[in-house]
């Protein structure tokens, strides 16, 4: 083994660096500290497009809400109108069934004057019973039959002449009212159901001109 005082004098003996030092590390690109702040200011500019897709969509469902309204307001109405045709037809189905008879009821009603007419004129002895008896019968099989069927004769009430109800066959001046007034009915009237089937015949007395 060699003394180090056999070294020669201009022997340099080696000493290795300790882990880490002695060794630069590499340098740094001059732009590494450049690229975080350009990411974050390209943030913004990508989330741009999105915002305008989200007000985009946003109008779109707007847009559809309201036509959803006005389809919703639409079908209601024309239930509604659905629904009043409906209840026209029906009230006209039974006008109809009602009333679609009043031609020949207003028929039948001369044949109840005659039958009355024959009463009237009918003689009141033991000779002529059988036949009034069959008369009466047969009038009041007709004014059942007109009754069933919705036909009532028009009460005078009081002497007040009502055009609406009242047809004046012959109008005479008088002195004693100061008001048109019946003074006899000539011709019974007939309702059927609430309408006017036959107005009631009768003579007017009305004021005298000057009063």
């Amino acid at each position: 083994m060699t003394d180090e005082k056999d070294k020669p004098a201009d022997e340099i003996e080696f000493i290795p660096d300790a882990p880490g030092q002695g060794v630069e590390p590499p340098a740094a690109p001059a732009d590494a500290g450049k690229k975080e702040p350009e990411a974050k200011a390209a943030a913004p500019e990508g989330s741009r497009p999105l915002k305008e897709k989200l007000r985009k969509r946003e109008a779109e469902i707007k847009h559809l809400r309201k036509e959803l309204d006005e389809l919703k307001e639409s079908y209601l109405r024309k239930l509604a109108d659905m629904e009043n045709l409906r209840k026209r037809l029906e009230r006209e189905k039974s006008e109809y069934q009602q009333y679609t008879l009043s031609g020949l009821l207003l028929e039948l009603l001369g044949v109840v004057d005659n039958f009355e007419r024959a009463l009237q004129s009918a003689p009141a002895d033991a000779a002529g019973k059988t036949f009034r008896e069959g008369v009466e019968l047969i009038l009041r099989m007709f004014q059942n039959l007109l009754a069933k069927n919705g036909v009532r004769a028009i009460v005078i009430e009081g002497r007040a002449f009502d055009p609406t109800f009242h047809h004046a066959m012959t109008v005479e001046e008088s002195d004693r009212v100061a008001e048109p007034e019946i003074e006899e009915e000539l011709q019974k009237g007939y309702m059927h159901h609430d309408r006017l089937l036959r107005p009631t015949l009768v003579k007017v007395l009305v004021p005298k001109k000057g009063q």
